[in-house]
């Protein structure tokens, strides 16, 4: 299974995050349409850690206004992700 490594927006880093990290949690904003057995797959491969868990939820989309026209910002899935050991961090360089 080859799965772009695009589809991981970035890693969110934050003052809740900071307490779910002694917990083994990580979270991610990844594309909408990757489903949980691939997010785990792809974070197994990337990090090279074993995953245990994989909470997935869709916050709301948040209104953006341009002049007179309003919209929408993209939408994206929100990752929380459950490790045996801590994430490590990675270089954006090496890839």
């Amino acid at each position: 299974m080859t799965i772009d490594l695009i589809k991981i927006d970035y890693q969110i880093a934050g003052l809740k995050t900071t307490k779910l990290v002694s917990n083994f949690h990580s979270l991610f904003d990844v594309d909408v349409k990757l489903n949980k057995p691939q997010i785990k797959a792809l974070i197994e491969d990337l990090y090279k850690v074993r995953v245990t868990a994989v909470n997935t939820h869709r916050p709301p989309r948040k209104k953006k206004r341009l002049g007179g026209i309003l919209g929408y910002k993209p939408a994206y899935k929100r990752v929380i992700v459950t490790t045996l050991t801590e994430l490590p961090r990675l270089d954006p360089t090496n890839f």
